[in-house]
């Protein structure tokens, strides 16, 4: 089987790791969302040694990763979880508390819907630990507007796939945050017109 592979994550990934390394300074343990070709994954946890990086997604896109990983030669990433946002997901240690200090996502929120993007929120405020950093990579709209004509471009060729897609607004985003327990720190301007957003858990 051929591992999957995506040039976006090629593009992106240098990018991230910058504003990364500053918002997961005094983080052990991340889950990433979404882990997709494993591309940034093990990027990540190259470079970012003093964490541990856990990868997560569908079943389908397991192969990937775990190839990824297993070339990589890497100790501090962890084979993927199967994290499917249409269920409940509830990832607590012995302690019966949040294991996670850190969450990160990239290019999923517009790709799944609303309904999911709620779910999303309702698991990182379960799963992430008081104090803890979420990091969601990817477009978004301002005041309802885009902030580009290739995102007004990309958010078509969304809705032509999935109507229940598209680029999602900045303050709806932060609103759902709000309600899991969340404040925004950072809203990063990166390249392609995408954004990075950087949460704490405040309660």
């Amino acid at each position: 089987m051929e591992l999957a592979f995506s040039q976006a994550c090629e593009n992106n990934k240098s990018a991230i790791l910058t504003v990364l390394k500053q918002a997961f300074s005094t983080t052990n343990n991340v889950l990433e969302v979404g882990s997709g070709t494993g591309q940034h994954a093990i990027h990540f946890a190259e470079h970012l040694p003093q964490l541990v990086w856990q990868t997560s997604d569908l079943a389908i896109n397991h192969f990937s990763i775990n190839q990824r990983i297993s070339n990589s030669g890497l100790n501090n990433i962890r084979a993927p979880l199967t994290l499917d946002l249409n269920e409940d997901w509830s990832l607590i240690n012995n302690d019966n508390a949040p294991y996670f200090d850190g969450i990160f996502t990239a290019n999923t929120l517009h790709i799944v819907s609303w309904l999911l993007v709620q779910r999303f929120f309702t698991g990182v405020g379960n799963n992430l630990a008081k104090n803890g950093t979420l990091c969601i990579y990817g477009p978004f709209n301002y005041d309802g507007k885009f902030t580009s004509a290739s995102n007004q471009q990309f958010d078509l060729w969304l809705k032509e796939r999935d109507q229940l897609s598209g680029i999602r607004d900045f303050e709806a985003i932060v609103t759902l945050a709000n309600m899991a327990g969340l404040s925004l720190v950072t809203d990063h301007t990166m390249p392609a017109n995408n954004r990075l957003l950087v949460f704490s858990k405040t309660s």
